[in-house]
């Protein structure tokens, strides 16, 4: 039979029984005289045997070593780990369902709803001021899941925000920063607000190394009012000091 036959009678395309050729699969059957290839039964076995391996989850590394050992060791091998590496999704699965229940039973949802569990209990506790600045602040603490030590610092961030001191200075800040924004950059105001703003700090979460021109710190500066983000370059050079 032709490789269009072949490929018919076993499900496959005539592209998949060509790169099997390439992989080492399937030896390729010497041409006729008409140029043509010629499959037998055997192709029909072992290409039968190389779907059935591959809807299993197994490589065409693993399959090709599968089919070379007559014994069956290296197909064992193969499916064992196979079956731990299922186990290993399997379990993720069962786990992000788990957290995709607790938040479909939510009462409310919005987009950094989907935080941790550790950055979610965060955020419930620290204060909520209004205005661009308290939604600006909470959306800067959703990258902290992304952040590394993120669970150092959402636990240095949390004793913080317990302090009722810190709570109440915190929303006074939030408050000084919405005041400034149609502030120009001289304002008197500026440089007591970025004073208060570095002890509204945890002290071992102050930066000693700040780059002022990296991109995201340009970038989170260029989302603010000129005075608002004058503010934050007076904290973040003390920062430095």
């Amino acid at each position: 039979m032709r490789i269009g036959e072949l490929a018919e009678m076993v499900g496959l395309s005539t592209r998949a029984i060509r790169h099997y050729h390439h992989r080492g699969l399937l030896p390729e059957p010497a041409r006729r005289t008409n140029g043509y290839r010629e499959y037998g039964v055997r192709d029909v076995v072992v290409l039968a045997r190389i779907r059935r391996l591959t809807e299993l989850g197994l490589s065409l590394d693993e399959v090709r070593d599968a089919l070379a050992d007559e014994q069956g060791r290296d197909l064992r091998e193969a499916l064992v780990a196979l079956d731990g590496d299922l186990a290993r999704q399997e379990a993720a699965i069962r786990e992000r369902r788990a957290k995709l229940a607790a938040l479909i039973d939510r009462a409310e949802l919005h987009a950094d709803s989907t935080v941790s569990g550790e950055l979610a209990g965060l955020l419930a506790e620290m204060p909520a001021p209004g205005g661009e600045i308290g939604t600006l602040e909470r959306e800067l603490l959703a990258l902290l899941d992304m952040a590394p030590g993120r669970d150092e610092v959402v636990s240095a961030l949390r004793a913080h925000a317990a302090d009722p001191a810190i709570r109440a200075l915190s929303e006074d800040l939030a408050r000084r920063l919405e005041e400034l924004a149609d502030a120009p950059v001289d304002d008197p105001r500026i440089a007591p607000l970025a004073i208060d703003l570095v002890r509204g700090i945890p002290a071992n979460l102050v930066p000693s190394d700040v780059d002022l021109d990296h991109p995201f710190n340009v970038a989170v500066l260029e989302s603010l009012k000129p005075a608002q983000a004058e503010v934050f370059r007076q904290a973040m050079r003390q920062g430095e000091a």
